[in-house]
């Protein structure tokens, strides 16, 4: 395996507090849904995930329509991320992924999708392909 790159995100206060990168590239608030008065403070992690995965996945996308042989000329990617409580008090992610594809059959639409699926790195750590390594700093 190759590596291509490390993304380093450092995080203050959890869900109501701030995310940054040693580079200065990210600096944000965090908005939490499930605190009075902190909803509207700025994007929560749920959202902040279904943006890098509608990212990566559509790049997936177009990378599977190309292997298809399908002509994308206009698509786009809409991620829903929901926080879920299960019934022993943990809590769990769950996603849609929905994918407009202009002039494309519904069926070859949906095998390009697949085919995505696969390959998309994000898809495959919620698979449980990724490894997690738990580092004490």
């Amino acid at each position: 395996m190759q590596k291509l790159f490390t993304a380093e995100v450092v995080s203050k206060g959890a869900r109501s507090g701030t995310l940054s990168n040693p580079e200065g590239l990210l600096n944000v608030t965090l908005g939490n849904p499930l605190e009075e008065g902190r909803a509207d403070k700025g994007p929560n992690p749920e959202m902040l995930f279904a943006g890098a995965y509608s990212a990566c996945y559509h790049g997936a996308l177009l990378n599977a329509a190309k292997g298809l042989g399908v002509e994308l000329t206009d698509s786009t990617v809409r991620a829903l991320v929901t926080l879920n409580e299960d019934d022993e008090g943990g809590f769990n992610l769950s996603v849609e992924l929905h994918a407009e594809l202009s002039g494309v059959d519904p069926e070859k639409a949906r095998e390009v999708m697949e085919a995505a699926h696969q390959t998309c790195p994000y898809s495959k750590a919620l698979r449980g392909d990724a490894p997690v390594t738990l580092v004490v700093d």
